[in-house]
């Protein structure tokens, strides 16, 4: 005969509930153990580098020299509430300007770095 047969288990006491009153925390072990690896190699890690960048971008002041995250580097002419007005470059003695969003400030960069691009 090819199919065997097959039998039901047991029952188990109290209707069906385990005998062991840890079994289900020790199932849930892995998953919590998973949790807590990924919030110290993934979560954390982006959380700080998120209120860095939320730090750098509430001190930008006039003069600053910065990179965009679209790779524009400029000085900064203006200071707003939401944007920020980058001289990206000179043409004729005219200065071509940029209005960009705060957040969209990349890095600063240190003082005279645009002088030597």
């Amino acid at each position: 005969m090819l199919i065997s047969n097959a039998y039901a288990q047991a029952a188990t006491a109290a209707g069906g509930a385990s005998q062991d009153p840890t079994g289900g925390l020790m199932g849930l072990l892995p998953i919590i153990l998973m949790f807590i690896v990924l919030w110290f190699l993934m979560i954390r890690p982006q959380m700080k580098k998120a209120k860095e960048h939320q730090k750098m971008v509430g001190e930008l002041q006039k003069g600053d020299e910065v990179v965009t995250q679209g790779g524009i580097a400029g000085r900064i002419v203006k200071v707003g509430e939401n944007y920020v007005t980058l001289e990206i470059a000179t043409l004729k003695d005219v200065p071509v300007e940029v209005q960009i969003q705060k957040q969209a400030v990349g890095a600063l960069l240190p003082k005279g770095t645009l002088k030597n691009l």
